[in-house]
C-alpha cells in the first residue's frame, strides 16, 4: 500500500491529495518503463536483439497500426515518447490497451552477448495484468476524484466513500438472472465518463431485477412495501416514458442516490428471501 507522507496526509500539500494529468502520465510512463525492463510487454510488443535484429511480439512488426486498429488513434505511437503530452482520453485509452497486452514472463533464455538480456517464450497474462493493475491502480487513485483499472482491463471511478463494501458484496443466489444483470449495470454505472442515459439504464436495469424478483418478494413484503419499492423508478423517468414523470431533478446527485438505493435493495431482498427459504 503507498504511504501518505506528511505534506499530503496533513493537507498542506499544494495539490492535496490529487495529482494533475502531466503528473499522472509521467507516473504510468515510469512504471510502464520498468514493466518493459522486466520483460512484462515482449508477448505482445516483441524485443531488440543485437543479433537477430527487432523481433516482432504478437502484435506484429507495425505497432502503431496496431494501436490506430485498436484505439482509432494515430497520435499514439512510439508512445514510451507520447506519455507526457498525452490528453486524459488518450492516456486512459493507452491504460486500456496496455492492460490487454501485458504478460508476466515465465521462461525463456539469457542472451549474453553484448549484454543483451532475457528474451522470453513464455508467459502468465493473468498474473501480469494481476500486477499491472496493482502497480497503475496505485497511481490513478490519487487523480482527481480517483480511478482504478477494473479486472476486466476498463476505467472506472472509484466508488463513492461509504459505497465499496456494497459494490463489492456478493449476492446470495445462484440466479445468473439476477447476478449478471447486478454486475452489468454496476460495470455500466462506474464506467469513466458513463453518461446521464447510462446511469438511468444502470438503474432500470437494477429495477427490472426486482421486478423479475417481484413473485418471491410477495411472500416476504407487504402490498405497500412491494409497491413502493418501484415508485421511485417508475416515477422518475427511469422506467416507463410519459407526462406525468419527473425528470426536472439533478441527475449528478439523484442518479446516484437511486442506483445505491436499488442495489442495497436487491441485497436486503435477496437476504429476506434466502431468509424465508427453509
Amino acid at each position: 500500500m503507498a504511504r501518505r507522507y506528511y505534506s499530503v496526509r496533513t493537507g498542506k500539500h499544494p495539490h492535496g491529495t490529487n495529482v494533475p494529468l502531466p503528473v499522472l502520465a509521467s507516473l504510468l510512463h515510469s512504471t510502464y518503463g520498468q514493466l518493459v525492463e522486466a520483460g512484462y510487454f515482449q508477448e505482445y510488443f516483441g524485443y531488440s536483439c543485437v543479433d537477430a535484429g527487432d523481433v516482432a511480439g504478437k502484435l506484429g512488426g507495425d505497432i502503431a497500426a496496431a494501436l490506430l486498429f485498436h484505439l482509432r488513434r494515430d497520435s499514439l505511437w512510439p508512445f514510451p515518447e507520447k506519455f507526457a503530452g498525452l490528453s486524459e482520453d488518450e492516456l486512459f485509452d493507452l491504460v486500456e490497451f496496455l492492460h490487454d497486452h501485458v504478460s508476466k514472463p515465465v521462461d525463456g533464455y539469457h542472451h549474453t552477448y553484448a549484454q543483451c538480456g532475457w528474451h522470453y517464450d513464455t508467459f502468465d497474462p493473468k498474473t501480469g495484468q494481476a500486477e499491472y493493475r496493482e502497480r497503475v491502480n496505485l497511481l490513478l487513485e490519487s487523480y482527481k476524484d480517483g480511478f482504478e483499472i477494473s479486472e476486466q482491463g476498463e476505467i472506472r471511478e472509484l466508488p463513492q466513500p461509504g459505497t465499496a463494501p456494497l459494490l463489492a458484496a456478493s449476492l446470495p443466489s445462484p440466479d445468473v438472472n439476477v447476478t449478471t444483470r447486478v454486475e452489468s449495470a454496476i460495470a455500466k454505472f462506474r464506467r469513466y465518463r458513463s453518461t446521464a442515459a447510462e446511469r438511468r439504464d444502470a438503474i432500470r436495469d437494477l429495477a427490472d431485477v426486482l421486478e423479475y424478483l417481484r413473485p418471491q418478494l410477495k411472500l416476504v413484503l407487504a402490498k405497500p412495501d412491494e409497491a413502493d419499492l418501484f415508485n421511485i423508478a417508475n416515477n422518475f423517468a427511469i422506467r416507463h416514458h410519459n407526462p406525468k414523470q419527473r425528470s426536472d431533478y439533478d441527475g449528478s446527485i439523484w442518479l446516484s442516490w437511486m442506483f445505491y438505493f436499488y442495489l442495497a435493495t436487491i441485497h436486503a431482498a435477496m437476504r429476506m428471501l434466502q431468509k424465508k427459504v427453509p
